[in-house]
């Protein structure tokens, strides 16, 4: 079988390596020439929305799943006409807009954080007004690890958030004020559901983040009772069931405490709070991603002990003192340094002295 991946990161990278052992070949498009995956397979570089690079792309592939969400929505329609594609356009355009998901959430009665949506500075205004301060303004649109987002602090910053992100947007600057929550944690929920509809979750993550990035995630997450799991399975659940999603959902929560969750916002995608189940699961995320969309029975989501780990975010680290660590796996991607660059991970199980050894290693380099 042939698997066309759109985007060529990371997560092609390591969707990959869990797919060639079960026989698979890749094919992957993606706009850079030094992607980390471009080593892996098939490698065609072009834009997501050259439609003849993608006649290209999809001669031979039996099935074209992402590992990017903001592939243009005309791509993904000419894709849809061509052959499979999974997880599907509707999920695809839904994470793909701030607004859109919460309203998805909201339907689902899954309790969301308090949200307006802002098109010009009288509507932030109204809605600075209505949710309170602090509140958080973010795009809609392709906004990740912190990019596109002000958190107001006082009624100074309203016109300060406005003119950092709302101003030279046109017409409409399709933006989102959400309430600022005082969130104890946030958890992370992954999912995967097959094409016959089967389901299976891993444990609760709880992750860490350093500068709008995620620095750390450990799971199963410490103090996650069975009626909170309960309930974040069945908030993933019912999305993937509304969506007719096939392939691996991942939803972040912020937890309140005392039983009290609020769903943040989901990535129709293999997610980097999952990447621990490459050593610390039965069958990976990336694995069971390739499974559900190629139509073979899910793997086993059972975490075999506690996993913790960490994001290598920057700078090169000091690999020889990394792997000098017992217990320490080391997955490095193939990037150059750059500041908030993910350059690799590694994860360490069932020994927390050891994955604190790994982060002050991190932190100093």
């Amino acid at each position: 079988m042939i698997i066309g991946i759109l985007g060529g990161g990371q997560l092609g990278r390591m969707l990959a390596l869990a797919g060639i052992p079960l026989g698979m070949r890749f094919r992957f498009l993606d706009p850079g020439p030094d992607c980390p995956s471009r080593h892996l397979g098939e490698f065609i570089q072009a834009q997501y929305d050259d439609e003849h690079a993608l006649d290209r792309f999809v001669k031979g592939v039996d099935v074209v799943t992402y590992e990017f969400e903001n592939v243009p929505a005309k791509a993904a329609r000419w894709l849809t006409d061509h052959l499979p594609v999974f997880p599907p356009e509707g999920a695809l355009a839904t994470a793909q807009d701030r607004l859109a998901e919460k309203s998805l959430f909201t339907q689902l009665g899954i309790a969301t954080p308090p949200h307006r949506p802002v098109d010009t500075l009288d509507d932030l205004l109204a809605a600075a007004d209505a949710l309170g301060i602090p509140c958080i303004l973010k795009t809609r649109r392709m906004g990740y690890d912190g990019k596109g987002q002000f958190v107001i602090r006082s009624d100074d910053d309203v016109l300060k958030a406005w003119n950092t992100i709302g101003r030279g947007r046109g017409d409409r600057a399709d933006l989102i004020l959400e309430a600022f929550i005082p969130f104890q944690r946030e958890l992370s929920m992954i999912g995967v559901r097959a094409r016959d509809g089967a389901t299976a979750f891993y444990p609760p993550i709880e992750n860490v983040h350093a500068n709008g990035i995620l620095a750390r995630s450990t799971a199963p997450a410490p103090h996650c009772d069975a009626n909170t799991r309960q309930a974040l399975e069945h908030a993933v659940g019912a999305i993937m069931q509304r969506l007719d999603y096939v392939g691996v959902l991942t939803v972040e929560f912020f937890d309140l405490g005392n039983g009290q969750i609020l769903a943040n916002e989901m990535a129709p995608r293999v997610h980097n709070s999952g990447h621990w189940t490459i050593e610390g699961a039965d069958c990976s995320q990336f694995e069971n991603h390739l499974r559900a969309v190629a139509g073979l029975p899910l793997g086993s989501t059972t975490a075999r002990g506690q996993s913790i780990m960490l994001n290598i975010i920057g700078a090169q680290p000091d690999t020889t003192r990394l792997l000098s660590l017992p217990g320490t796996h080391l997955h490095m991607y193939g990037k150059s340094p750059r500041p908030g660059r993910k350059l690799g991970h590694i994860t360490v199980c069932d020994n927390p002295k050891t994955a604190e050894s790994a982060a002050a290693l991190l932190h100093n380099c």
